[in-house]
C-alpha cells in the first residue's frame, strides 16, 4: 500500500513537472508551456500561460530559462515572479514582422493633461494593473526590439518595457533592459516600490517613477541620452492629483552615452546631433508633469556622467517640499549642473490647478568638473511666486568658462508658462548661479571656478529676499564684479570673495 502511494505521488509529481507546474517548489518553467525561446517563434501564450497557471496556485515563480522568449504583451498577475535566468533574454516583437499586435491602450478620461504614453499602460511589453506582491529579478535581459519612443503608437504597437499601474509590494531587481522604448519602467500610482541592481540602456525615458509612495531606488545604472535617465512625476493620469513622496534614491550612476554603449562597454560619444537640442540628457530630473507634487524624498551618492545635470521642477500647481539631495559628483555636464523652476505651465484641471510652490529643498555635497557655459545654473521662480527655503551647502562647480560681455547684459525673460528647460531662458547673464525670485536661500561653502575667461559676474541676483553667503568662492577677471545684484531685500556676504556686505534693501542694480 505504501509503495502504490510513492509511485503514485511520484507520478503525479511528474505530470505537474511535465505541465510546467512543480508544485513543491512553486516554480513554473515557461518551457514547459511550449515556449521555444528561439527568438523567432511567439512565445506570448506560452508565458501568459505560465503566468495564469502559477496564478491559479494562488502564486509561484514564472522561470525563463537561457533563450530568446520572442513576445508580444505579458500580462502580470498578483503573487508572480518573473525569473530571468543568465542567458535569458524576453524580446519585444514587432508588429510588422511577427505577425501579432501588443494590447490596445485602454481608454483614460484624463489623457488631456499628460502625454499619451503616460496616459495609457496596456500597450507594453510587460503591464499590470491594481497587482499586488509581484517582482520581476534575475540576470537576464529584457530588450524592447519593437517597441516605439515616441507617444504616436501606431495601432497594434506597444511602447513601454515594462508599466505598473496603481499597485503594491513590486520589485525589480538585477535584470538588464536594453532599448527600452517610451519608457524602461513606468511605474504610476505604485506604493511599496523597490528597483535595485538594474541597468537600462534605453532610446527615452529609463525609470519614470509617477505619483508613486514610498519607493526605494538603489545601485542602478541608466544611460539614456535622448530622454531622462531617472525621473520623479506626478500627473493626473490617475484622475487625481496624488503627491510622489516617501522616496530615496541611492548609489547609482545617470549617463547619456550613445544607445547600447553601455551595456556593451564602449560608452561611446559619437552622435550628439542626434540628441534633443543637440545635447545628451541622461539625467535625473523632478517633472515635467508635477500636478500631485513631490515630498519627503531624499537623493545621496549619484554619478553624472556625460549628461544634463540635476532638473528640479514644479510647473503644474502641486507643492514640492521636503527634498535633500546629498552626495552627488557630475562630469561632462551639457546643460546647467542645477536647475531648480517653479513656473505655471498649469497642465491640470483648470478649476484645481494654481501656482505650485517649491520649499525646504536642501542640496549639498556636491562636486562638478566641465560644465556647460552657456547657462550656468540657474534657480527660478516667477513674479509673486517665489522659491522659498533653500540651502546650498558644500559644492564645487568647474564650468568650461567663454562667457562674452554681450551675455552678460542680457536679462533673461519670464516664461511663466513655457515647458522648463534652461534654454527658454536663452544665454544666462551670470556664469556660477542665475538666481531670480527666491526667498530664504543661504550658500555656504560654495565655489564656482571656470576653464576659459569669463566676461561674465560668478552670480547673478534678481527679486531675492533673505539671502546669506558664507565662504562663497568665486573666480573672475579684471574689473569684472563676483555679484550683479537687482531688487534685493535683506542680502549679507561673510567672509567670501567679497568684503562683508549687508544690504537691508537695494533697489536697481549693484555689483560686488
Amino acid at each position: 500500500m505504501r509503495r502504490t502511494a510513492v509511485v503514485l505521488c511520484v507520478l503525479v509529481t511528474w505530470m505537474l513537472v511535465a505541465n510546467g507546474q512543480d508544485s513543491r517548489s512553486g516554480i513554473y518553467d515557461v518551457r514547459a508551456f511550449g515556449a521555444k525561446g528561439d527568438g523567432k517563434t511567439l512565445d506570448t501564450a506560452a508565458i501568459n500561460k505560465a503566468i495564469d497557471a502559477a496564478a491559479a496556485a494562488g502564486g509561484g515563480t514564472v522561470r525563463f530559462p537561457a533563450g530568446s522568449y520572442l513576445s508580444f504583451s505579458i500580462h502580470l498577475k498578483s503573487n508572480i515572479t518573473l525569473y530571468l535566468d543568465q542567458g535569458s533574454k524576453i524580446v519585444a516583437a514587432d508588429p510588422m514582422v511577427d505577425h501579432g499586435t501588443y494590447d490596445a491602450p485602454e481608454p483614460n478620461d484624463w489623457d488631456q493633461y499628460q502625454d499619451f504614453g503616460h496616459s495609457h499602460f496596456h500597450n507594453s511589453l510587460i503591464w499590470g494593473e491594481g497587482l499586488a506582491n509581484v517582482s520581476i529579478v534575475g540576470p537576464g535581459l529584457i530588450w524592447g526590439k519593437g517597441l516605439v519612443r515616441s507617444n504616436t503608437v501606431p495601432e497594434g504597437g506597444g511602447n513601454k518595457s515594462i508599466s505598473l499601474k496603481l499597485s503594491r509590494n513590486v520589485l525589480i531587481r538585477d535584470v538588464s533592459i536594453l532599448h527600452g522604448g517610451h519608457f524602461a519602467i513606468l511605474a504610476t500610482g505604485v506604493d511599496n516600490l523597490t528597483v535595485d541592481n538594474i541597468k537600462v540602456d534605453t532610446n527615452r525615458d529609463g525609470i519614470d517613477v509617477d505619483s508613486c509612495r514610498n519607493v526605494r531606488i538603489s545601485n542602478v545604472s541608466i544611460n539614456s541620452p535622448f530622454d531622462d535617465a531617472i525621473c520623479l512625476k506626478s500627473d493626473y493620469a490617475l484622475g487625481f492629483a496624488r503627491a510622489t513622496e516617501n522616496v530615496t534614491i541611492t548609489n547609482s550612476q545617470v549617463s547619456g552615452y550613445d544607445e547600447g554603449s553601455f551595456l556593451d562597454g564602449t560608452y561611446k560619444r559619437m552622435d550628439p546631433k542626434t540628441y534633443s537640442k543637440g545635447r545628451t540628457t541622461g539625467r535625473l530630473k523632478f517633472g515635467t508633469e508635477s500636478n500631485g507634487g513631490f515630498k519627503n524624498i531624499t537623493i545621496s551618492n549619484v554619478v553624472f556622467d556625460y549628461s544634463r545635470g540635476l532638473a528640479l521642477e514644479e510647473v503644474d500647481g502641486g507643492i514640492f517640499e521636503d527634498v535633500t539631495i546629498n552626495n552627488i559628483t557630475m562630469r561632462d555636464i551639457v546643460n546647467p549642473p542645477i536647475f531648480i523652476r517653479l513656473g505655471n505651465r498649469a497642465r491640470g484641471p483648470k478649476e484645481t490647478t494654481t501656482v505650485g510652490a517649491i520649499r525646504r529643498l536642501s542640496i549639498s555635497n556636491v562636486t562638478v568638473y566641465n560644465a556647460d557655459a552657456q547657462y550656468g545654473s540657474i534657480i527660478s521662480g516667477i513674479p509673486g511666486h517665489d522659491i522659498e527655503d533653500l540651502k546650498l551647502n558644500n559644492i564645487q562647480i568647474l564650468y568650461k568658462g567663454g562667457g562674452t560681455i554681450a551675455q552678460a547684459q542680457r536679462e533673461p525673460p519670464e516664461e511663466e508658462s513655457a515647458y522648463p528647460e534652461p534654454d527658454m531662458f536663452g544665454d544666462i547673464p551670470a556664469y556660477g548661479f542665475f538666481v531670480r525670485h527666491v526667498k530664504g536661500l543661504e550658500m555656504n561653502n560654495v565655489e564656482v571656478r571656470y576653464l576659459k575667461d569669463e566676461m561674465r559676474p560668478a552670480f547673478v541676483l534678481d527679486d531675492v529676499k533673505n539671502s546669506v553667503f558664507r565662504f562663497v568662492k568665486a573666480q573672475h577677471g579684471r574689473n569684472i564684479p563676483t555679484f550683479l545684484l537687482k531688487d534685493l531685500e535683506d542680502f549679507s556676504t561673510h567672509q567670501s570673495s567679497v568684503p562683508d556686505t549687508k544690504l537691508e534693501v537695494s533697489k536697481g542694480k549693484k555689483t560686488l
